[in-house]
């Protein structure tokens, strides 16, 4: 199986020409009846022994972290050796199983363990110097807010070294928990509700990556390189963080006596998402999302008698609903941004027409 890295990768190489690799795409995608952008490339697995190095990968940075706890047993919080080790434990494996192999799968989590062990190294270390003394909370949530855009810094060297798209994810993520850390320090850690600080908080900062991410999609419109998959990732890490404020002020996240007002809502949000969703073709809207819908629709069906086929019905309806959006996901797609702005659609990814085999 050839994945769109190596077809990119043929080109750089001189193995294949952009003509050709341009006709192979175009001949893939009229096979399937599926424009090309529409499909959302996301490289996962090459082969099983991808699934064979990630767990032996995790084993070993299992160890480390074991081996590094053993250093501070009685710190209260996490320990910094445990972190030291893991990332540059997992830096070392990415210089042959990013860097030369190309490997998706190890790539990915050997990333996340560098970043969190980078970051629970610094935060390790902070609570190491304070556990003796009694710090101030702000300062404790100044010096975490640094850990954090160190932890960005160093997810920056990373994506330089091995260009794994999901870094760039990884680093905003860094970045908008710096900011998250220093308002808190400011406000006050005593003084953060979640209905007046924490969750405005959240939603601003996935609304900030969401934009960031579409910046990457409008570089790639046809999404024939890099750049769209480190878009997939900052909408993957965007679309929780704009879902659960959503859906936590609505307050289906209190429990199950929604209220029928409440169930309207989420419904519309949801189908505002949906739109969303299908103008700038990417998906991680929706599926932020369903949870807090089938949750919704198992409580309508619940209020309405029907308590014995209520989950079933959920699934029946909102699975249905799924399948058919998939299936048709291109014309319905076509149709919502043909009814947008020029100005807008130039900044979106392009919209495909079917091709007939």
């Amino acid at each position: 199986m050839y994945t769109e890295d190596d077809l990119r990768g043929a080109v750089a190489s001189g193995a294949l020409s952009a003509e050709a690799a341009e006709a192979l795409r175009h001949h893939v995608h009229g096979r399937r009846a599926t424009p090309q952008g529409d499909e959302e490339h996301f490289r996962l697995l090459n082969s099983f022994n991808d699934i064979f190095v990630t767990i032996a990968a995790i084993l070993l940075l299992v160890a480390m972290a074991g081996i590094g706890h053993a250093f501070t047993p009685a710190l209260d919080g996490p320990p910094p050796f445990s972190g030291v080790l893991m990332a540059g434990a997992a830096w070392a494996m990415a210089e042959f199983f990013t860097r030369k192999r190309r490997m998706a799968l190890p790539s990915i989590v050997l990333l996340l363990a560098f970043v969190g062990g980078v970051f629970e190294a610094l935060v390790g270390f902070v609570i190491l110097a304070f556990q003796a003394n009694d710090a101030n909370e702000s300062l404790i949530a100044v010096l975490i807010a640094g850990c954090a855009l160190i932890t960005a810094g160093a997810a920056w060297v990373h994506w330089r070294r091995f260009m794994v798209p999901i870094t760039v994810a990884a680093g905003a993520g860094a970045i908008a928990g710096t900011v998250i850390a220093l308002v808190v320090a400011i406000i006050g850690p005593d003084n953060v509700e979640p209905e007046t600080a924490l969750m405005p908080l959240v939603f601003a900062a996935g609304l900030a990556i969401f934009l960031f991410a579409m910046r990457w999609d409008a570089s790639d419109r046809e999404r024939q390189t890099r750049r769209s998959d480190v878009a997939f990732w900052l909408h993957l890490l965007a679309a929780p963080m704009i879902a659960h404020p959503l859906f936590y002020w609505i307050g289906v996240t209190e429990g199950v006596n929604i209220g029928a007002g409440a169930a309207i809502a989420v419904l519309v949000v949801y189908v505002a998402m949906g739109l969303v969703a299908l103008a700038v073709d990417r998906r991680a809207l929706l599926v932020s999302a369903l949870a807090y819908v089938l949750v919704t629709l198992t409580w309508l069906f619940d209020r309405f008698g029907a308590v014995e086929l209520n989950v079933a019905l959920t699934a029946l309806v909102i699975g249905s609903a799924l399948l058919t959006l998939s299936a048709f996901w291109t014309p319905i797609r076509n149709a919502v941004v043909d009814r947008l702005p020029g100005a807008l659609q130039a900044r979106l990814p392009v919209a495909g027409t079917l091709a007939h085999a």
